[in-house]
């Protein structure tokens, strides 16, 4: 939940598209692409439950593997994070809005149609099972739902409070520069984490 939390709050694509909405029409329209992404988000939770708890099952091998390639992976976004810019770019748009339906659309299927987001639960989940005799189907839909919750709280409070976030990105110049080194920080422990 840590890591989630820390990752959630760090700025991507998903939670700046939340906040310009929410800035630039109110605080609904922000919160209905938030439920869309959150809903995306239960389909590859679904997908990697199923998908990896069958390569648990059949070969521990492969699974090895498949941790040692989230580790890999995860490596892989930190030094993407690391060379991008930490400038953080905020626009308001000025035509009509999109209908309430639509952005919830708009945003579940910017979550499903993004395989990075699969990789990243692919990569993430496996280090963080936490049972030997529950189920790890189970185990996988737990800590999607923990995910879900956790970054709906914070991409809802990006919505609630897009005016106070954005304040304050523009009034703390280096402000993109600690988000941004606290995603690498995340991306590389979690990686570590996995692995040991």
């Amino acid at each position: 939940m840590v890591s989630v939390l820390a990752l959630a709050i760090s700025p991507g694509p998903d939670n700046i598209f939340v906040l310009v909405q929410s800035l630039s029409y109110g605080k609904k329209y922000g919160l209905a692409v938030v439920f869309g992404l959150m809903t995306g988000c239960l389909v590859h939770t679904s997908l990697v439950a199923f998908g990896v708890s069958y390569l648990i099952v059949e070969n521990e091998t492969l699974f090895t593997l498949l941790k040692v390639f989230g580790a890999i992976y995860l490596l892989y976004l930190a030094y993407k994070v690391y060379s991008s810019d930490a400038n953080i770019s905020i626009e308001k748009k000025s035509e009509k809005p999109k209908s309430l339906s639509a952005l919830f659309q708009q945003g579940f299927l910017m979550n499903v149609l993004n395989p990075k987001v699969s990789l990243f639960f692919l990569a993430l989940f496996p280090g963080f099972l936490f049972s030997k005799s529950l189920s790890e189907t189970y185990q996988f839909f737990i800590l999607g739902f923990l995910f879900i919750a956790v970054s709906f709280l914070v991409f809802g409070s990006i919505a609630l409070f897009s005016g106070y976030f954005s304040s304050f990105i523009f009034k703390n110049k280096n402000a993109g520069k600690v988000l941004k080194w606290l995603q690498v920080i995340v991306f590389v422990a979690i990686a570590i984490f996995i692995v040991i």
